[in-house]
């Protein structure tokens, strides 16, 4: 795949993402917020705990 036809996907995709979270009403910055801190707790526990991550 070339970059060009890389970056359509990609901006494709977010479009698609974008046009959801209108239609649904999602606050996408608090959704991926509340995403990455959720993430960084997990990451940090298993981390803390001495779990390999998946």
């Amino acid at each position: 795949m070339s970059r060009a036809a890389l970056e359509h996907e990609l901006a494709d995709c977010l479009w698609s993402v974008l046009i959801l979270a209108h239609r649904y009403e999602v606050d996408l910055e608090d959704a991926f917020r509340r995403t990455m801190t959720e993430l960084d707790e997990s990451i940090s526990a298993q981390l803390t705990d001495g779990k390999e991550l998946p």
